[in-house]
């Protein structure tokens, strides 16, 4: 459960990508919780079975409103470009490879690296990434692993 509330932090900075042109910090954390409680809730319906699959899901969009709420209301337009570029690029670096990412305006910074690559059981290539952002000197670090799909396109897969 702690690996899947990790990998909810992440998903959801990502998606916040997605907000540029929001500019208040209201905004910034609404559509935060509102992606987080999203993503959250699609991951937590991947667990369990039964009645568990409905307390994981209850709790992954919980757990996602929190932390994505908490992203959007710490990170601005320029933190998530710098981290977005960071994690682009990290696609291609080699595995061990730290790629950090720092706005000298906000003082947020945050480090990307690939931990592990390999091929899933379906033969996709698939990286292990750990991801950490340091926001307002708070630590935040969430782990996941990624699989490449046939277009190239990267999709989160725990």
């Amino acid at each position: 459960m702690k690996n899947l509330a990790l990998l909810m932090m992440v998903v959801s900075t990502f998606g916040l990508s997605a907000c540029e042109n929001l500019q208040t910090k209201g905004n910034k954390q609404l559509i935060g919780a509102g992606s987080g409680a999203l993503i959250g809730g699609i991951l937590g319906s991947k667990v369990g079975g039964g009645s568990g699959q409905l307390w994981a899901t209850g709790a992954g969009v919980l757990l996602g409103a929190l932390v994505g709420s908490e992203i959007g209301k710490s990170l601005d337009k320029a933190d998530r470009q710098y981290m977005s570029q960071a994690t682009y690029d990290v696609q291609s670096a080699p595995v061990g490879e730290t790629i950090s990412w720092n706005n000298p305006e906000s003082g947020n910074s945050g480090d990307v690296v690939a931990t592990k690559d390999g091929y899933s059981a379906s033969g996709k290539y698939c990286r292990e990434y750990q991801q950490t952002i340091y926001v307002g000197g708070r630590e935040e670090s969430a782990y996941g692993t990624a699989c490449q799909k046939p277009d190239g396109s990267w999709e989160i897969v725990n």
